[in-house]
């Protein structure tokens, strides 16, 4: 034989075992394929995804659901296999307080370090998320998104485009507070507000528009969380009039101290609430001394809303402020990620405009596994989800509001703007 001929005789006869075996094993195709799906399980990965919220503070009750609320978004779209090729996602909360710079840094600094989480929803308020930003988001380059942070000065805060949040700046909602004002025709009004960002922000805010619409602000005056006693702050407030006091503070401290305070001593008894005065804990520490105070909170009558409400009550957990905008927070990072085909912060980041915003097709609370499809096979979305979200530069929501008014000791829905 030619040293061809032999090449060809020894190339057919290893066909020809080949064939023999494959012939005598018929679960060989089977035994294929399942090696084809262990591998591509292989490659998809379990993710943690950091929830860190004020669940110690000012603030705390606003935590717990807020928390489910990302929990029950990022439960959806793990559970739906839809997720870059199977990833499973898991949640890691964080304690970040709310004012407590340092402890909010360590929580997020633990969440990225230990825990290696690719991405951080929260903090609940504005100087958490700031020291979270600062200190731990954007050194290390991972996305953060804050359900709830309204400070004016994170549209201007320096974050390399790796901060978005899911609420509307107080800018707005110092706007929103003016106008109510004027339409009930109150003319004058105390202001006290908790000494932090969040609430100068808020401050500033309000007083800019209450006087730009020809009100007047008696006073306008700091108050700190943590005390005991408020009687002096009330003193000066009441010493300065008005026909209403607008507190801007915190539900669970010193925002409710002011008002008990305010009440004992009769120096008012009607007051106006902003976002983070609104909550269960407030009237059912106060009571019926609310009856008539009014306030406002983000929200919005949509269809997305009231299909999140069924969510909630079927997860077994209430809804509350902050929660629904929790729920998107938390898609949207999850359905950029999916857009950018990876989890890398780097590239998710240039992708959350594109699926919080149109064109593409409308998104509400429990399509998250139609929207993973879509975005899988390279088409557009339009997440409208729980709060009606619509981000705007540089990566806020535009956002609605829900008017509120204290009857029978409860907080009561009346309108939306």
């Amino acid at each position: 034989l030619t040293a061809t001929a032999l090449a060809a005789a020894l190339i057919s006869l290893v066909a020809a075992t080949i064939f023999f075996f494959s012939e005598r094993d018929p679960v060989a195709p089977e035994k294929a394929e399942k090696a084809e799906k262990a591998e591509q399980a292989e490659q998809a990965e379990n993710i943690k995804i950091g929830i860190a919220l004020g669940f110690t503070g000012p603030a705390e009750s606003l935590a717990p659901p807020m928390a489910s609320g990302a929990e029950l978004a990022l439960k959806e779209a793990s559970d739906s296999g839809a997720f870059l090729g199977g990833t499973t996602i898991t949640s890691v909360r964080a304690d970040s307080t709310c004012i407590d710079a340092a402890a909010a840094t360590a929580a997020a600094e633990r969440l990225v370090s230990s825990e290696g989480v690719k991405a951080i929803i929260g903090g609940l308020c504005s100087g958490a998320t700031t020291a979270i930003l600062k200190n731990v988001a954007m050194p290390k380059g991972v996305l953060q998104f804050s359900p709830s942070a309204t400070s004016p000065a994170l549209t201007t805060i320096a974050d390399n485009g790796l901060f978005f949040r899911a609420s509307p700046s107080d800018a707005r909602q110092g706007a929103i507070i003016a106008q109510m004002l004027k339409e009930k025709g109150i003319k004058s009004a105390a202001l006290t507000y908790t000494n932090n960002d969040y609430g100068k922000g808020l401050a500033d805010s309000i007083k800019t528009n209450v006087e730009a619409l020809g009100g007047k602000i008696t006073i306008y005056a700091s108050h700190e969380d943590g005390k005991g006693d408020y009687t002096a702050e009330v003193g000066a407030l009441a010493s300065a009039g008005g026909e209403i006091l607008i507190v801007a503070g915190y539900l669970d401290q010193g925002g409710r101290g002011i008002i008990r305070s305010a009440l004992d001593t009769g120096a008012f008894q009607r007051f106006f609430l902003p976002d983070a005065m609104i909550g269960e804990s407030l009237t059912a520490a106060i009571g019926k001394g609310l009856n008539g105070s009014f306030g406002v909170v983000p929200g919005t009558d949509s269809p997305g809303a009231k299909l999140y409400e069924a969510m909630t009550a079927k997860a077994g957990f209430k809804n509350g402020p902050y929660s629904p905008e929790s729920y998107d927070a938390a898609a949207l990072t999850i359905l950029a990620m999916q857009a950018a085909k990876s989890t890398d912060s780097a590239k998710v980041k240039a992708k959350v405009f594109a699926v919080a915003n149109a064109p593409g097709e409308k998104i509400f609370p429990g399509q998250l596994a139609k929207a993973l499809g879509i975005l899988a096979k390279g088409g557009d979305i339009d997440y409208v989800g729980a709060s009606a979200i619509e981000l705007i530069e540089p990566g806020e929501s535009a956002g609605g509001y829900r008017e509120v008014e204290v009857k029978g000791g409860k907080f009561n829905t009346v309108g939306y703007r």
